[in-house]
């Protein structure tokens, strides 16, 4: 990962243009090399079921979905933490109504799903998910427990670090957009070959959450800020290629 950093970083001194998205094709994330388009991906055009599909208003979605630690009948473990920020488009402006969801692991670093056997606790009163919907300053807001890091394979001693996915639905379910959420001065950030395959350090950076003090409750919860900038020079980088 060193090596393929310094070369990124050589040719983009010399000129070349800015990597923001991750490399496909990036080796030390084994898995990625198996499975990555190899041809030119092709644009399918949006059926008339897409565009008129299931959408969500402020009737679905309730103020207990977007607080993870109030799901079940008792307290999850862990660090309680809110996550705040506003989704943007390149010019700053709000993009209200978004449909925004969350899924992560618990404070062990465990996943509440069949495939995660790794031998960590389950936590019976946290699932691990949420969604809210953007209100009209672009702005979402949830209360969670931050996540622990988790092995996954990928090579010997091998752990992701501590983050949250976040998942953003546009006007269709074809507009979907998926991103991970890290928090800051994680000393995993380094062994990571999927936070790593973005080779451009701003673009890494913009991956990282802020902390804020003034957002942090006294006795309650840790506060971060992390906003989403969906396209434009200073996008945040998105799973799916656009």
């Amino acid at each position: 990962m060193a090596r393929i950093r310094t070369e990124a970083e050589k040719a983009a001194a010399d000129g070349a243009p800015e990597e923001l998205q991750p490399r496909r094709d990036y080796p030390p994330y084994r898995s990625s090399v198996l499975r990555h388009p190899e041809r030119p991906l092709v644009a399918a055009p949006e059926a008339f079921t897409e565009l008129r599909g299931p959408v969500f208003g402020v009737t679905d979605v309730t103020e207990l979905d977007s607080d993870l630690t109030r799901q079940h009948h008792g307290e999850p473990l862990g660090e309680r933490i809110v996550v705040t920020g506003r989704v943007l488009d390149r010019d700053g402006r709000p993009v209200r109504g978004q449909l925004v969801e969350i899924w992560q692991a618990n404070a062990s670093g465990r996943y509440a799903h069949k495939r995660d056997q790794h031998p960590a606790p389950l936590d019976p009163n946290f699932t691990g998910t949420g969604r809210c919907l953007t209100d009209d300053e672009g702005r979402y807001t949830f209360t969670s427990i931050k996540p622990g890091a988790y092995p996954w394979r990928n090579h010997l001693n091998a752990w992701r670090p501590a983050h949250i996915h976040f998942s953003l639905f546009g006007t269709a379910f074809t507009q979907r957009l998926i991103t991970q959420m890290y928090f800051p001065n994680d000393p995993l950030f380094p062994y990571d070959p999927i936070f790593n395959s973005i080779t451009d350090e701003r673009a890494r950076q913009r991956l990282i959450a802020t902390y804020d003090h003034d957002l942090s409750s006294p006795e309650w919860s840790l506060g971060y800020r992390w906003d989403i900038v969906l396209d434009g020079p200073a996008a945040t980088w998105m799973e799916e290629g656009r």
